[in-house]
């Protein structure tokens, strides 16, 4: 099972800042340290080139998360100091993302060790997302498969509205999202194929048994070449701006669940990080791992790892 990674991942931030930048190199230590991974299945890519990014984002957005040129406004929604460095570390992670889903459709399952940023807008960013990796690589993937049907399942706490806002009315693409209803600071949402709303602070048993069914529904209507799953880390309990409780234990059953579905299936799976942000320093980076192992074991029980 392949995975996509790049050592320049990580962010250069202030340490009160919420974002965990280290989670990337940190989780890939942890699924080598654990023989999870080995080295060799884990895939260094590079930035990607101009012309991918603009099929999604405006050039003047791109220019100005180049340029460090955001005004004060659209820095406070990004979360994120700009610059030539940040461009080049984002346009990275939607280089991984790519490569993921290519992966995925070649192998059956692949992951990236990073991505799932669906807060992206073509013109402008939210909540630590810079470029929609996902819209990007659905767009890459359509330039060389013009019918190919992608569904997009995020079980991120947030909904993820920029995907939503960049995909929407296309007909080869299903936007599939469960999320926490209502919150204070709430960002704008912007409809999808399948919107399910969870009540703020959602229990495990509750969650998984409206996220079972409903999934199940939106794969009655629609029937994918591939997924892209932005599986997220801050459904748990103790996650700074998930409201959601779920335990490291519901979402291993949400993971496995999840993952052996498409696997057994034969539906290919991408699998992308998503969001997490535990008060507890190590943690989203092992629910980041977890994740990956899932993939793994099941990829491998299904001769695909």
């Amino acid at each position: 099972m392949r995975c996509f990674y790049s050592s320049d991942l990580d962010l250069d931030l202030p340490t009160n800042h919420p974002f965990p930048k280290d989670k990337f190199s940190a989780s890939r230590e942890m699924l080598l340290q654990h023989g999870v991974l080995k080295p060799e299945e884990i895939i260094d890519v590079k930035q990607t080139d101009l012309h991918v990014l603009k099929r999604v984002h405006d050039g003047s957005y791109l220019s100005k998360i180049y340029h460090g040129a955001l005004d004060r406004k659209e820095q406070i929604a990004l979360g994120l100091p700009v610059s030539a460095k940040l461009f080049a570390r984002c346009a990275t992670e939607a280089e991984a993302t790519r490569q993921t889903c290519h992966a995925a459709l070649a192998e059956g399952v692949a992951v990236c060790l990073a991505g799932g940023t669906h807060h992206a807008f073509k013109g402008r960013g939210e909540a630590f997302c810079v470029f929609n990796d996902v819209a990007i690589a659905i767009r890459d993937l359509q330039e060389k498969q013009p019918g190919i049907k992608i569904m997009v399942v995020d079980t991120d706490a947030a909904q993820g509205n920029g995907t939503n806002s960049l995909l929407k009315d296309d007909p080869r693409v299903f936007t599939y999202s469960i999320h926490v209803g209502h919150t204070p600071g709430t960002l704008n949402k912007v409809d999808g194929n399948m919107d399910v709303e969870t009540v703020r602070f959602v229990e495990g048993d509750m969650y998984l048994k409206q996220l079972f069914n409903t999934l199940a529904s939106a794969l009655d209507v629609f029937n994918p070449d591939l997924v892209i799953w932005v599986a997220g880390a801050d459904n748990h309990s103790n996650d700074l701006l998930g409201n959601m409780m779920l335990t490291v234990a519901d979402m291993q059953r949400r993971d496995d669940v999840i993952i052996r579905a498409f696997i057994k299936n034969r539906i290919p799976l991408a699998i992308l990080y998503g969001g997490g942000y535990n008060r507890q320093p190590d943690l989203t980076a092992k629910l980041h791992r977890n994740t990956v192992a899932s993939a793994k074991k099941i990829a491998k029980e299904f001769g695909k790892g």
